[in-house]
């Protein structure tokens, strides 16, 4: 028998006991390889299969084909210099990883943002969001066969990009956030661009809920697959759309608000299914809730400065450095040294696309943390994979994965 270049082979002899028949017939399974390489897991992650037919018996997520060590560089890092590498965690939702890390930083020196700040912030997070979750959704639907939708949402997706390189200039890995601040203003006009956004964004969202909604090959795909109860999403420690697809009403915008989210009016949309169809659904509400946000925070954007002041780790303006001692001393102070963080620890979570983003740090004092742990909500979706995927065809695989819509970025770090 030829085999197949899929078959796993963690014990040569045994395998081909099975492949060859004499190994008893009743019960027998295989092993497969899905991923690392496969366009259906999302990245590199591998699933180790054991199948009998075409039902899943067993499965063992192997991760960290793309773990780089990023919390050991944290510790080696300058605080301000780690932002760089935050972009690289959830590498499409990546301002909302620097807002995270920033706030995290700035809850453990004791520094609030002025009113300007923080709605640029939000801003930058909720058009994250949108980004995120339209990428999700559209690469989804062509992961069950609908090409249209992807099309549709890639394309407010890039719009996306378009205000990221009006902001800081890049269109992807941003960098836009400081510790108390952010590298720069808004330009004149953001606003009203933003505004016009949301319409067209608020459309997309209805024409993808009209193509797929109630389409039947959509629905047969996705309805009662991948279900998962209160009980295993709280035992397993999922959070975000996947969580309150399952019937939780927890989102940290209003439990544990932060940034002023508490000034902004928006619903916390529930699902009480727990299936793949629902944890679409969920991300076409949230979507709109993000506009609904978006057009609160340009409708009323306060004035005045967006970052810390008066504080010894913030940068002086250009112009004062270039023309003060005193303030030319304090920038080669902050650019060498960083800020001076006090000793103790902290804990900071955000409310991010794909789930509780959650940072802790140790401080020893210094400009670099002594210990920094991040909670990647990826992590935690993915470990509910070998209770989830037994008793599914494999041809569900790609439904279940891409419902989660998870990034290995911030799972293997």
């Amino acid at each position: 028998m030829k085999t197949s270049t899929i078959l796993s082979v963690p014990d040569a002899a045994e395998a081909w006991d099975r492949v060859s028949g004499s190994v008893d017939a009743q019960g027998e399974t295989m092993m497969l390889n899905m991923g690392p390489s496969h366009p259906a897991t999302h990245g590199v992650l591998r699933l180790h299969l054991e199948v009998d037919g075409e039902v899943i018996v067993a499965c063992d997520p192997v991760i960290g084909h793309l773990h780089r060590g990023m919390e050991k560089i944290a510790e080696n890092c300058h605080y301000n210099q780690f932002v760089a590498y935050t972009d690289r965690f959830d590498y499409l939702a990546p301002m909302s990883n620097n807002i995270a890390y920033a706030c995290a930083v700035e809850k453990l020196l004791g520094w609030e943002l002025p009113e300007r700040g923080q709605a640029i912030r939000v801003l930058c997070s909720e058009l994250s969001r949108i980004s995120s979750y339209m990428l999700g959704v559209g690469v989804y639907a062509m992961d069950v066969g609908a090409m249209t939708v992807f099309l549709l949402c890639y394309e407010e997706k890039e719009k996306v990009h378009n205000f990221y390189e009006e902001i800081c200039g890049a269109r992807f890995t941003s960098s836009y956030t400081r510790i108390g601040g952010m590298t720069r203003d808004i330009p004149k006009g953001f606003e009203k661009k933003v505004l016009a956004f949301c319409d067209s964004c608020e459309k997309t969202i209805d024409e993808m809920e009209s193509l797929l909604l109630k389409n039947k090959i959509w629905m047969d795909r996705l309805i009662g697959v991948g279900k998962l109860t209160r009980e295993q999403v709280l035992a397993n420690g999922l959070t975000g759309p996947n969580m309150r697809a399952s019937g939780v009403k927890r989102d940290l915008r209003k439990t544990n608000p932060y940034l002023g989210y508490e000034r902004y009016e928006f619903d916390v949309p529930v699902m009480e299914g727990g299936d793949c169809y629902d944890r679409f659904i969920i991300r076409a509400f949230e979507m709109r809730q993000s506009v609904r946000i978006l057009r609160q925070v340009c409708g009323n954007m306060p004035g005045g400065p967006i970052c810390v002041q008066n504080e010894r780790g913030i940068l002086p303006p250009k112009e004062a450095a270039m023309m003060g001692m005193e303030e030319l001393i304090r920038q080669f102070m902050v650019t060498t040294m960083s800020v001076n963080a006090p000793v103790g620890q902290v804990y900071f979570a955000a409310e991010n696309p794909k789930g509780e983003l959650g940072f802790f740090i140790e401080s020893q004092g210094g400009g670099t943390p002594n210990r920094l742990k991040m909670r990647s909500p990826s992590f935690s979706t993915l470990s509910v994979l070998p209770e989830l995927l037994p008793g599914h065809l494999i041809s569900d695989i790609p439904a279940i994965l891409g419902s989660f819509d998870f990034v290995q970025g911030e799972c293997d770090r």
